[in-house]
């Protein structure tokens, strides 16, 4: 049976007014502590925005921006995530996920000897729970405590995205007002009943609030389980043929 559903990749600057206000609306539908013009301006400074649509209408997308920055005196690269949404009749679709996997290989093979991180702030367990499904090691972690090296990544790079707002002590990001968080109606009733969602909720107590947990992951084939490494390894096959010319 032929899947429905779509995605396409464009710049967020490329976005019409009328695309914008239907992402926001979708958008809208499930967080609190949002306006337009904090949407807007959290949109236009990402890079990247991938959208699901069903017969050409939106019903999800996530952004992403890409950060180059050093460590420990040699370059790295991490994938910030943005906002990211599906639509709720859409649960449990992989459409998205997997082409976000695409993406993401794509972009890992434009520089392949630069590490590539996954940096994901989460406010949901939802959210959480895919680094799980992704990744084999990801921090933090209910399983093993994160190792110094990686704290050290995850603190310098949530400092210098989010600055006074990052408290390390915590692993949280802070606004002193949300800057948006997932409405009640949406809060996800069994989460009591699933171990990650449970360490998830320990770690970020307050994300009713607004709350969000600074996470990282490596974005490298040899991380990423099966269902994540096979969009990954296409992106990457999709990039060195256009990188040939194929």
């Amino acid at each position: 049976m032929t899947n429905p559903l779509t995605t396409h990749t464009q710049t967020p600057q490329t976005l019409s007014e009328s695309q914008i206000a239907q992402l926001y609306t979708l958008y809208q539908t499930y967080y609190g502590g949002t306006t337009p013009e904090l949407f807007r301006r959290d949109l236009q400074e990402k890079d990247q925005i991938l959208i699901l649509q069903d017969n050409q209408t939106p019903i999800g997308f996530t952004t992403l921006k890409i950060i180059h920055s050093q460590h420990q005196n040699q370059p790295i690269r991490a994938i910030f995530s943005g906002d990211t949404i599906i639509h709720h009749q859409y649960w449990g679709s992989q459409t998205l996920p997997l082409a976000w996997c695409e993406l993401v290989g794509k972009i890992q093979a434009q520089q392949p000897r630069i590490p590539l991180y996954w940096l994901l702030i989460v406010k949901g367990d939802r959210t959480y729970r895919y680094l799980n499904v992704f990744s084999k090691q990801y921090y933090p972690n209910r399983k093993t405590p994160t190792p110094p090296e990686i704290q050290s990544l995850m603190n310098q790079l949530a400092r210098e995205r989010f600055g006074a707002h990052y408290l390390p002590e915590r692993g949280i990001v802070h606004y002193p007002q949300s800057q948006g968080h997932l409405k009640a109606r949406w809060h996800n009733s069994a989460a009591g009943r699933n171990p990650e969602a449970q360490f998830f909720a320990e770690k970020n107590p307050h994300y009713q609030q607004g709350d969000e947990l600074v996470c990282l992951t490596l974005l490298d084939a040899g991380n990423l389980k099966s269902f994540a490494l096979r969009g990954f390894l296409a992106g990457q096959a999709a990039q060195q043929q256009a990188a040939c010319g194929v």
